[in-house]
């Protein structure tokens, strides 16, 4: 049986197959994608179709996917647990500068506060460690916010396990987010670590960033198009909804969030946690490592 729901920090509901905010961003995750009523139709339709975890991030645009979830979805239905991220600055089209300190972490939420119109974020995410500053001040700060009732809970992006177990000595920490899909796997460590400590895992490109919902002949994921089309048309569904599926069987602490500007990748994305892969597709799916 596999689980549909995951509770955050063990008492926050969530259903594991998720969305997340990056695709309604235009290229180099700067400015609206295209019309702010296309994102608004797709956010509402992920939540009519019950998804419960909205991942999103203040520099997403920047501010622009913040501002479209709460123009989308305010006033908040019950359940519905909004994730967020700051530590990051963006001066232009993929241009990312790591910024942890205390007093521009407390700026960043309390901006998120305001474009999503919450008195509380669910869950905060510190984007990226800065190596600049003691992890101990950064997480201070977050965790001072969190007293001051502007965050429920804690997460972190792209960490390795031994920085995981160093912040879980300073602060209680409900989630990480790392890259990690049914080709790459680097961070395997961190995600037992994950299961071991009950903390939810949200693997970024989950889809590969596109590259595993369409065949590229001559990439060194060929040979996954291969393994994963032929169980896809076993089962009657696509490539990409068996590298979703993979992920929801891999682990129960996975939470994957893909994201899509489309209705239609939308419907096809949340469609992929009805597939029930035998245990043959696992082992071949698993191999691909």
């Amino acid at each position: 049986m596999i689980p549909e729901i995951f509770q955050l920090a063990g008492e926050l509901p969530a259903r594991r197959l998720g969305y997340g905010t990056a695709q309604l961003t235009g290229p180099g995750y700067w400015g609206p994608r295209g019309e702010a009523r296309d994102a608004v139709a797709v956010l509402r339709r992920a939540v009519e179709r019950g998804v419960t975890l909205i991942d999103t991030a203040d520099n997403y645009g920047p501010s622009v996917a913040e501002e479209l979830v709460a123009e989308a979805l305010y006033p908040y239905p019950d359940g519905l647990v909004i994730a967020t991220k700051g530590g990051v600055v963006r001066t232009g089209p993929d241009a990312w500068h790591i910024e942890g300190r205390p007093e521009r972490l407390r700026a960043m939420c309390e901006a998120s506060l305001r474009r999503l119109r919450l008195d509380t974020i669910d869950l905060y995410q510190l984007h990226r460690l800065d190596p600049d500053v003691p992890m101990a001040e950064q997480l201070g700060a977050l965790d001072e916010l969190r007293r001051e009732g502007k965050i429920r809970h804690l997460g972190l992006d792209s960490v390795t396990p031994g920085q995981l177990e160093a912040a879980r000595e300073l602060t209680n920490i409900a989630s990480v987010q790392n890259r990690y899909n049914l080709t790459d796997r680097a961070s395997e460590p961190l995600l037992k670590l994950c299961e071991a400590h009950g903390i939810a895992f949200l693997p970024w490109f989950p889809l590969g960033n596109g590259s595993l919902t369409t065949d590229r002949a001559g990439t060194d994921i060929a040979a996954a198009h291969g393994v994963s089309a032929d169980i896809a048309a076993a089962h009657g569904v696509s490539p990409g909804q068996i590298a979703l599926a993979w992920l929801l069987h891999r682990s129960p602490v996975l939470c994957p969030t893909p994201g899509t500007g489309s209705l239609a990748h939308l419907e096809e994305n949340l469609d992929a946690a009805a597939v029930r892969l035998r245990a043959e597709d696992m082992s071949r799916l698993d191999a691909l490592s």
